[in-house]
């Protein structure tokens, strides 16, 4: 079956072709979730709440730019409603944001760590950087998706970024240290 055929049959509340469009699309949306949420569990929570989302609304899906695309920009929505009603997000002064590059050698560290040091910051941190980083949103767009200002999201990626240089200069200290 075509994926335009699964996504008329879906909108028409087909159960087995809802369950195939879950079975081809849940591990990667489910890596999504990881990325934006605290812990295993509430991406699994996270997971289930977007694919409930896509189901009641897939008949909206125009075929307009890529299928992945929505259903991966739905799946980010819906991570980030748990956030937008908390207040994880410091209202800060454009003025005295202080720009900070991440240079990171492959060959210094594991993709493992700098994963597991990017699930460590605090959620308001995390969220920036995987959406500015990783997603490739601007800071216009994460600033409209989280109801917050530009100068918030690229205060938020300073800090960031600097938890992440600090963390990893810790990480070659110790090697350095345990090479000796």
């Amino acid at each position: 079956m075509s994926l335009k055929q699964l996504i008329k049959k879906c909108s028409k509340n087909d159960t087995q072709a809802q369950s195939e469009l879950y079975q081809l699309f849940s591990s990667k949306l489910f890596s999504v979730c990881l990325k934006y949420s605290r812990n295993y569990a509430e991406a699994e929570d996270n997971l289930q709440d977007a694919f409930l989302t896509i189901f009641s609304k897939i008949a909206q899906y125009r075929d307009k730019g890529s299928f992945e695309g929505w259903l991966k920009r739905i799946t980010i929505n819906t991570a980030l409603q748990r956030y937008r009603s908390q207040g994880v997000f410091e209202i800060v002064n454009e003025e005295f944001i202080e720009d900070v590059e991440l240079d990171i050698d492959d060959n210094d560290i594991s993709i493992d760590f700098l994963l597991k040091i990017i699930q460590e910051l605090p959620d308001r941190y995390r969220l920036i950087f995987n959406m500015y980083v990783l997603d490739g949103y601007s800071h216009h767009e994460i600033a409209e998706m989280l109801s917050i200002s530009m100068g918030t999201s690229k205060s938020n990626l300073a800090r960031a970024r600097k938890i992440l240089i600090e963390k990893i200069e810790d990480y070659k200290a110790r090697l350095n240290s345990q090479s000796l």
